[in-house]
């Protein structure tokens, strides 16, 4: 009974239908790819296995078993990044991956987001546990170690260059620190120091191009350039892909008839391919599924359970909401393409099997309930 009860159905059922529709997804993504990028479907399909593996390791391990050696996780995955940059072999001009032979590539920055959840939520409950009524200069020390544990791997990370990871470490981090109980005002502080160096950096972009070069290099300005290209809908990626959207009508085209070509088909812009494939209809029950499974995670997190798991959740929703709606906008126009992939239905390894943890961490906080661990 005992581990029935830890197998949450209202968990594992949209895991399962996550799977499906990504294994078949990709099948259909690979009608205009090469031969040469090998069988996707099934190596997805192997992850997947790989992922529920892990799952049942880390029911057996416990969280409490995370918590405790969070630090040593966070060390390995900035050392993993540290490496990337002096040894790995660049790919499209980035080195965002290690090439293992045989198996495919590794991706760190992906496990450094759940190091990263990890390792604020176990500094958090400390700072909480130790300052029952903090005051504004011990709240300040606080604030600049939890930055400065989020600015290292940003940093490492932005050099491969990998702007979107960097995104999702800051965005897990602002909301794991509202939810941490802290003054509100800090929030004002950060938001007006952001805007500060946010209005700089964008003055130099469009009004001082040169400057903006001289100061942040070409990589920057390229990257800002495709970010801003979503304003005119500009870019055969985005333009294919709402074609192939808008055409798909309400019950799309048909499996495997993804009408037309765009790059990052099976990655970031899978949720075209999906469109496309099964209309309006099989669009809005993916996301009635999506739906589910966040409000499942939500209302975990409103229960009354143990502070470090509480960090931790709010930082794997803040981290599956950010996803999803910035993948799913960009892929139809509304916000920047910044190379976010959809969770649990983009193809790649990496990703998958660090959401894959996050799902076993999910399930031991709801088998453990209200139940008190020295680490939580």
């Amino acid at each position: 009974m005992y581990q029935k009860r830890k197998l949450d159905l209202g968990i594992m059922i949209p895991i399962l239908i996550f799977a499906i529709v990504s294994i078949v997804t990709i099948k259909s993504a690979l009608t205009y790819l090469s031969p040469d990028v090998g069988n996707l479907p099934l190596k997805q399909a192997i992850w997947y296995g790989i992922g529920i593996l892990l799952v049942l390791l880390l029911l057996h391990l416990k969280n409490d078993y995370l918590y405790r050696n969070a630090w040593i996780f966070y060390f390995i995955c900035n050392l993993l990044l540290l490496c990337l940059l002096l040894f790995a072999p660049a790919i499209n001009n980035s080195k965002c991956w290690f090439v293992i032979p045989g198996i495919g590539s590794f991706q760190p920055s992906e496990f450094m987001k759940v190091s990263l959840m990890l390792t604020l939520g176990v500094t958090i409950n400390k700072f909480r546990s130790t300052y029952q009524s903090p005051s504004v200069k011990e709240e300040f020390f606080f604030l600049i170690k939890t930055f400065l544990i989020v600015l290292i791997p940003s940093i490492l990370t932005f050099l491969e260059p990998d702007t979107g990871a960097v995104l999702i470490y800051f965005i897990i981090y602002f909301f794991m620190m509202f939810v941490s109980g802290i003054r509100i005002r800090w929030f004002f502080i950060f938001g007006f120091l952001i805007a500060l160096v946010a209005g700089f950096v964008l003055f130099c972009y469009f009004f001082q191009e040169n400057l903006f070069v001289k100061i942040f290099g070409t990589d920057l300005y390229y990257r800002f350039e495709r970010i801003f290209n979503w304003q005119s809908g500009s870019g055969m990626q985005l333009e294919n892909a709402l074609a192939a959207i808008g055409s798909a009508g309400v019950f799309g085209h048909g499996y495997n008839q993804t009408p037309i070509y765009f790059p990052e088909s099976g990655t970031d812009f899978i949720f075209a391919v999906f469109a496309s494939n099964f209309g309006l209809i099989g669009s809005l029950l993916l996301l009635l599924v999506i739906f589910f499974f966040d409000f499942k995670l939500i209302h975990l997190a409103t229960k009354k359970i143990p502070k470090t798991d509480k960090f931790v959740l709010s930082g794997i929703v803040a981290m599956l909401l950010f996803q999803q709606v910035q993948n799913i906008g960009m892929t139809i126009g509304l916000l920047p393409i910044t190379g976010i992939t959809l969770p649990f239905i983009s193809y790649g390894g990496s990703s998958l099997l660090s959401y894959m943890i996050l799902v076993g961490i999910v399930l031991n906080i709801k088998s453990v309930g209200t139940k008190s661990y020295k680490y939580r």
